[in-house]
């Protein structure tokens, strides 16, 4: 298995008697399903469903959580954590380690030393759910040497559809749908109340999500992150993630299958693309256009 360092990814600690209340009642994620040795995605969105910071949440021991998020926006999270904490019992910190360690495989088969059983121990790995074949990710020193490029990593991630701040979309712009935190367990529908939940509950119930991430395909290189993708002129979204041919887009798919059906190019910066729905997803494109772009 591949393995790289990202040194732009940093941890979280929030641990106490309450730890887990005080978590489940705030964040996207229902920690009830939260297995151990595992990371599963999420969001703290503000109040009207947007997503204000992503992360990826593990056990890390009894009545302890680790939050792993970009590093840039950690002291932020801490901040906005420590304001809903008020009388909770939680400890909150940002640990002193910058760097995480992350090992992939590129193909389907497995063993049994590519999973991690021991509850609550990272060192040899923490699952992220998001991937299938296995990905480990490792918070424990000594991390593994790496043996890959994060660009590598990167271009792995992108091509099976995994949307992450910074590189695909901007935070405070987007809704959980929008990056398929709703298909990647990502969302609690069925916990209860968490900020943000009235919106995106009604997001999902009246099947009213219409940006979605896609996959690019090109038949030459891609252009720059945020370009637009245009039909006749017309924005019908933006890449994210680009390496070489491949990379990952924001898209409205209602405006995407109608081009689609008319057999009207998409491109990027002059540049023809093709759009895909990742293969794990459970949407659909719409079978008709929308009113509005009727």
């Amino acid at each position: 298995m591949p393995t790289t360092l990202l040194a732009d990814r940093t941890l979280i600690s929030v641990s106490g008697s309450e730890a887990e209340h005080f978590l489940q009642n705030i964040l996207t994620v229902d920690l009830d399903g939260l297995g151990q040795a595992e990371a599963k995605p999420g969001a703290l969105l503000a109040p009207q469903g947007k997503i204000l910071f992503d992360f990826l949440v593990s056990r890390a021991g009894e009545n302890a959580f680790r939050l792993e998020c970009r590093a840039d926006i950690a002291d932020d999270f801490v901040k906005r954590l420590m304001f809903y904490r008020l009388r909770a019992k939680v400890d909150i910190s940002k640990q002193e380690q910058d760097v995480v360690a992350i090992s992939w495989r590129a193909d389907s088969t497995t063993s049994q030393n590519d999973s991690a059983t021991s509850p609550g121990d990272s060192s040899a790995g923490v699952r992220d759910s998001r991937f299938e074949p296995p990905v480990l990710r490792f918070y424990e020193t000594p991390l593994p040497e790496a043996d890959a490029t994060q660009a590598e990593w990167d271009a792995f991630r992108l091509s099976r559809g995994v949307a992450e701040s910074g590189p695909d979309y901007a935070l405070n712009d987007a809704f959980p749908h929008d990056v398929l935190l709703d298909q990647l367990d990502g969302v609690g529908f069925k916990k209860g109340c968490f900020i943000g939940q009235e919106v995106v509950s009604r997001m999902q119930h009246r099947g009213t999500a219409r940006r979605r991430v896609l996959l690019v395909e090109a038949a030459s290189a891609l252009p720059a992150s945020g370009t637009e993708l245009t039909v006749n002129g017309r924005p019908v979204g933006a890449l994210g993630s680009v390496s070489g041919t491949r990379g990952l887009a924001i898209a409205r798919i209602d405006r995407v299958k109608a081009a689609m059906d008319a057999s009207q190019e998409i491109s990027a910066d002059g540049i023809a693309v093709s759009l895909s729905i990742p293969g794990w997803a459970r949407f659909t494109f719409p079978k008709t256009a929308s009113a509005e772009d009727a």
